[in-house]
């Protein structure tokens, strides 16, 4: 894009630039923050059947937090809730 056709080119970068910096310092500033909270003893939300597996998806999907539900994987979009292992785990 040319300077004539778009002038506040360079002063969009530099906002752009200054409110990454602002985000990484906030984000290592969090990630300080959990570690001395003890935050990293927090049990998985991964189902102890899907550990390890290939085939684990785990994102939510919906528009909002109430109609939003995990897809866990493919082959068991709710996850494997029997005692046995699941017959589809791949590592």
């Amino acid at each position: 894009m040319d300077a004539a056709q778009y002038p506040f080119g360079k002063m969009h970068y530099l906002f752009r630039k200054a409110d990454h910096a602002r985000w990484h310092r906030m984000e290592s500033k969090r990630h300080i923050l959990r570690s001395q909270l003890g935050f990293n003893d927090i049990t998985p939300s991964r189902p102890k059947a899907c550990i390890g597996c290939a085939h684990y998806h785990g994102v939510a999907y919906g528009y909002s937090r109430e109609a939003r539900s995990t897809l866990t994987c493919g082959f068991h979009p709710y996850g494997w809730h029997s005692e046995n292992a699941c017959p589809d785990w791949c590592s």
